[in-house]
């Protein structure tokens, strides 16, 4: 009886342990996963706000030729 205790002991604490392995893995991923999204996220909006400005200053620029024609 007690052999089978202590086996059923130490296989539950295995389990636990590598059940708190998968979870510190998952917050990890979690974490970087966060971060590249953010990183993509900003770049894009930074690449999209240089875009939109080169666009109204060449619209601008054109604008302001044609005025003083």
């Amino acid at each position: 009886m007690r052999l089978s205790t202590l086996v059923i002991f130490l296989s539950t604490i295995t389990t636990i342990s590598a059940c708190a392995e998968l979870k510190d893995a998952g917050r990890q991923i979690s974490d970087t996963t966060k971060e590249v999204t953010t990183d993509i996220g900003h770049a894009s909006r930074d690449t999209t706000r240089a875009i939109g400005h080169a666009s109204r200053d060449a619209v601008n620029s054109v604008k302001d030729d044609l005025s003083k024609d």
